[in-house]
C-alpha cells in the first residue's frame, strides 16, 4: 500500500514519515520512502530552478512538472507495491490540488491529470497554522513558503480534502512524539482493518 503524508512545509511531514518507515522496518515489513519534489530527476531538476527565482513559469506549468515528477517515480512506486513493500511518500497528489488551487487552478483539473498514479491508501494530513509554518523557517525559503496568505488557502484546501474518506488529519502544532503515536494508530487501523481507529 501507498501511504501519503501532507501539509504545509514545516508541519513535520518529513520527520512522521522517517519515523513511520522506521517503525514499519522494525515490525518486518518492506519498506520504500519517496519524497515529492524530488529535485534528483531531470524534471525535479528543472522544477528546483523554477521555485528558487531561475524561471518565470506560470502556476500552470508548476504544477504540471510537480506531477511530471511523481510520473517519473511511478514505475518504482506501482513496482514496490506490487511487490508488497509499504510505499511511504512525503507529499503526494493532493500537494498539487491545494498549492495549485490556492492559486487559482482548477482543483478537478490537478486531480484528473494524476489518475494515473497510484492512489494512496491513507493519507496523513499533519495540520499546522501557516505562521508556524513560517517560524519554523526564519530562511531560505522557496517562493511558496515566503506568501502566508497563499498557505493559508493551501491549508483551506488540504482541509476540504481531508474531509474524503481515506484521509487522516492529525495536529501538528505538538511534540513529534504525539504526532507520532496518532500517525501510528492511524496506520495500524489502516493496516489491520479489524482494529479500531
Amino acid at each position: 500500500m501507498l501511504i501519503a503524508f501532507e501539509g504545509l512545509d514545516q508541519s513535520g511531514k518529513e520527520t512522521q514519515a522517517r519515523l513511520l518507515a522506521a517503525r514499519l522496518v522494525g515490525e518486518g515489513r518492506r519498506v520504500t520512502t519517496v519524497s515529492f519534489p524530488d529535485y534528483a530527476t531531470p524534471i525535479g531538476t528543472e522544477l528546483h530552478r523554477a521555485l528558487h527565482g531561475d524561471r518565470a513559469y506560470g502556476p500552470d506549468v508548476i504544477q504540471m512538472l510537480m506531477i511530471a515528477n511523481r510520473y517519473e517515480w511511478k514505475p518504482a512506486i506501482v513496482k514496490a507495491i506490487e511487490e508488497g513493500q509499504v510505499v511511504v511518500a512525503d507529499r503526494y497528489r493532493a500537494s498539487s490540488v491545494a498549492y495549485g488551487e490556492a492559486q487559482g487552478l482548477d482543483p478537478e483539473w490537478l486531480f484528473e491529470t494524476q489518475k494515473y498514479l497510484p492512489p494512496p491508501a491513507l493519507t496523513i494530513m499533519i495540520d499546522i497554522a501557516p505562521s508556524t509554518a513560517v517560524a519554523r523557517k526564519q530562511s531560505n525559503r522557496d517562493r511558496f513558503e515566503q506568501d502566508l496568505a497563499m498557505l493559508e488557502r493551501v491549508r483551506v484546501s488540504y482541509r476540504r480534502q481531508a474531509a474524503a474518506p481515506g484521509w487522516a488529519s492529525i495536529d501538528g502544532e505538538r511534540p513529534i512524539e504525539a504526532v507520532a503515536a496518532d500517525v501510528a494508530k492511524c496506520v495500524e487501523s489502516r493496516l489491520r482493518p479489524g482494529m479500531p481507529g
